[in-house]
């Protein structure tokens, strides 16, 4: 599975790419990478067909484990353009790149 860093994960969403977050709603709720559609790992066996076949996923979660075992499921199932993102939220919140939710 590709593993890509916050800065390159932003770059393919400006380019068209869906950013998928796969925490649970209260974790979403409090902090999520701007343009973030929430997925949570919990119910994407049970929806992941909701997510487009043809567009690259970029996945996030926390710190990047829950989201690499989306990731891997996805490609598991018919996915080929998927995407970890490599330390998750904190990571992109560390990189100052642009978030959504909590205190703002």
């Amino acid at each position: 599975m590709e593993e890509v860093t916050p800065q390159e994960g932003q770059r393919r969403v400006q380019q068209g790419a869906l950013l998928v977050d796969v925490r649970e709603q209260n974790e979403y709720d409090e902090v999520h990478a701007q343009d973030a559609q929430l997925l949570p790992l919990s119910e994407l066996e049970a929806r992941y067909t909701e997510l487009p076949q043809d567009r690259d996923l970029v996945l996030i979660c926390r710190s990047g484990a829950r989201s690499a075992r989306a990731a891997e499921y996805l490609m598991n199932n018919g996915y080929g353009r998927v995407a970890n993102l490599t330390g998750g939220t904190l990571a992109w919140v560390e990189n100052g790149l642009p978030t959504e939710g909590g205190n703002q």
